[in-house]
């Protein structure tokens, strides 16, 4: 969850809520994240996501700066928007993904800002709850497995609407305001990530994977594809094959999340357009293209964080 600083407003119009979504899905791809619900409220939102690498915070950061940047210029503004770091909470298992979909998609009742959920456009509830089109990004096939095949919308409908009598249990199993789960898995938890005491925030990225660094991977990546990564760096000066492997690279590093376009752009001469042209390109000819395919699949352990 992340809330406008000073409690304002975040989202402003439409517009503003369709670029929010958009961004979310550019956050599942490039950092690798299943995002199974979502609600915009007028100041804040929330979502119920699951990473696959230790990289929610770079995600998270990466998702208020861009939607940030892109805010001040529709609305003439500046500074920042959000207010402090994003709120998380650790959940122990798939259990309780039903439960916080449904309180993520009970928000705009408590808030009364509708009456009928269904009359929401700004959330997943009537993916869920109706069997409406979903975007490519969203996830919605493990919360609705815990209902039968035949009846799985119905039977969402149904659990949400008796939801609110379930709120207060559910964060009875919250421990130190961070963690959802019993106290096994806090107590685990707490040992694996070093935790002293309860509002010790967990550490971030940087002390549960390595460090990620480009120039060694740049090195590496370059003798599994066989390439000389200065012929790749002379812009305007490749062959279609160097062209290819330099667009790959580019979008695995632009994968990774740990560079902004402009970084990656100064690795290999090029411009940040550049950048985002090749990131398009890599990723239109990996659905087609064999050898691209296949040897993405071999520096993709390169790439991991």
């Amino acid at each position: 969850m992340s809330r406008g600083n000073e409690r304002n407003d975040i989202f402003l119009n439409d517009d503003d809520r369709q670029i929010f979504l958009k961004t979310l899905g550019e956050i599942a791809e490039r950092f690798e994240i299943d995002i199974f619900a979502y609600v915009l409220m007028g100041n804040h939102y929330h979502l119920l996501i699951r990473t696959k690498r230790a990289n929610l915070s770079k995600a998270m950061q990466w998702l208020g700066v861009s939607y940030t940047r892109g805010f001040n210029d529709r609305h003439a503004r500046s500074g920042h928007l959000f207010q402090g770091r994003f709120k998380s909470i650790i959940v122990q298992n798939d259990a309780y993904l039903v439960q916080l979909s449904c309180y993520i998609h009970r928000n705009p009742l408590r808030a009364n800002s509708v009456n009928r959920l269904a009359h929401y456009r700004w959330s997943s509830y009537s993916i869920y709850a109706y069997g409406y089109q979903k975007p490519d990004w969203l996830s919605t096939e493990l919360i609705l497995s815990h209902f039968t095949n035949g009846e799985r919308h119905k039977a969402y409908r149904e659990q949400v609407q008796g939801y609110a009598k379930e709120e207060t249990r559910l964060w009875e199993d919250l421990k130190h305001g961070m963690i959802l789960g019993s106290q096994k898995f806090v107590d685990k938890i707490r040992r694996t990530y070093g935790m002293q005491t309860g509002h010790q925030e967990i550490p971030r990225q940087k002390k549960m994977a390595r460090e990620f660094n480009p120039t060694s991977f740049l090195v590496e990546a370059s003798k599994v594809l066989n390439c000389d990564l200065k012929s790749l760096k002379a812009a305007n000066r490749v062959s279609t094959r160097d062209k290819e492997d330099r667009d790959l690279l580019i979008y695995a590093l632009w994968k990774t999340g740990a560079l902004t376009n402009t970084k990656i752009g100064e690795l290999f001469g090029v411009t940040y357009s550049s950048v985002s042209h090749s990131v398009k390109s890599a990723r239109s000819k990996l659905e087609e293209n064999h050898r691209l395919k296949n040897n993405y699949n071999r520096i993709y352990s390169l790439v991991r964080m």
